[in-house]
């Protein structure tokens, strides 16, 4: 039987690329254990990010690569994944049950933030991760409307001063739209505000999450500055819209977070182009390649661009969002594009990413 060598399999692990990584599977610490006898040449990889999508391909890439060498073998290629927890670069102490939490701003209101977050959140959920939202918009909560959350509907306690979060297509959530009727205004100064903010966060019994994502207000005020001074977010998002005013908000925001030592893992464009119902016409209408640009300024990265689109808005205003509403249409596709990517780029700030040398054993008659 042909002989194998440890240089010929590292090789070819070396030659399949994680496409949300960017980089080789071996590049990427993804190896965990390579062992070749006569009969088989067994390989166990787990990937640090949310991209259950991807298993099949990758498998496939990889076994194409493998077969060559592989001399009559069997090739079993065990995928997995294990999303690890990212702490935040001032080591606030960790939020109980939770691995990540990355806040998903803007620098204006408009631009369908809310909108992005909660589909980025199922787009997440989608991709294999346990995820949570929290509503940190005290004075214009939507995350409930937007789940399908039931006016009236109230968390349930545990030792009379925790809530349980509800859990509406497999995504636990918290918001103030839970705990006051949705047509009393929440007439409060900024310290109750961020006061409230901090018990929401810390007083929800949030159960193994791997990522918490939280749908910030607009602009750069009270919330977001407790949040970055007290809360141990490991990264943030941006959302704009390609308009001028936009993209003039959205800087504001990334050098807040900047000014904070919050990593911005990226921004996403919303409302790039308008798509025409009738005819498919593709029209900028607030402006076009504003997120690129901004990306660029700032060295991060353009996560993805959605389109102005009426089902989006339509699925989101039902409670159920355009990622569990239509998961294989193409705005879901763009949403969990976007979340693996925004979750490789978290997983690429582990120490540990490309540290972790397998264990290869290979064996011969």
């Amino acid at each position: 039987m042909t002989a194998i060598t440890q240089e010929q399999i590292r090789a070819a692990i070396d030659s399949c690329a994680d496409p949300d990584l960017k980089q080789s599977l071996l590049a990427a610490g993804c190896v965990q254990h390579i062992a070749v006898d006569a009969e088989c040449i067994d390989i166990r990889l787990q990937l640090g990010h949310a991209c259950v999508s991807r298993h099949p391909a990758i498998k496939q890439a990889l076994t194409e690569q493998i077969e060559p060498l592989a001399g009559g073998r069997r090739i079993d290629i065990v995928l997995t994944q294990q999303i690890s927890a990212h702490p935040g670069p001032k080591k606030l102490p960790g939020l109980a049950g939770v691995k990540n939490i990355i806040a998903v701003a803007s620098g204006k209101g408009g631009v369908g933030k809310s909108t992005t977050t909660v589909n980025l959140a199922l787009a997440l959920a989608a991709e294999g991760a346990r995820v949570g939202i929290l509503d940190a918009d005290i004075y214009g909560p939507s995350q409930g409307m937007m789940l399908g959350v039931a006016e009236g509907e109230r968390p349930d306690t545990a030792e009379e001063k925790y809530f349980k979060p509800i859990i509406r297509h497999g995504l636990q959530s918290m918001s103030m739209s839970y705990l006051v009727d949705e047509n009393t205004p929440m007439v409060w100064r900024g310290p109750m505000v961020s006061g409230a903010m901090q018990q929401l966060l810390n007083q929800t019994l949030w159960q193994d999450l791997d990522y918490l994502l939280i749908d910030m207000p607009p602009g750069t005020g009270d919330i977001q500055l407790t949040l970055a001074q007290r809360v141990p977010v490991s990264a943030a998002v941006i959302v704009t819209t390609p308009q001028d005013i936009a993209l003039l908000d959205a800087q504001k925001g990334i050098e807040m977070f900047r000014k904070v030592d919050i990593p911005v893992l990226g921004v996403i464009e919303n409302m790039s182009v308008h798509i025409c119902s009738e005819c498919g016409h593709e029209e900028a209408l607030f402006g076009a390649d504003g997120g690129e640009r901004i990306a660029r300024q700032y060295h991060t990265e353009l996560l993805g661009q959605l389109p102005l689109a009426l089902s989006i808005r339509e699925q989101t205003d039902a409670g159920k969002p355009t990622v569990v509403a239509e998961p294989n249409s193409p705005h879901a596709l763009r949403y969990k594009a976007i979340a693996r990517r925004a979750s490789a780029l978290l997983a690429e700030k582990s120490q540990q990413v490309g540290n972790f040398m397998p264990n290869i054993a290979v064996e011969h008659d």
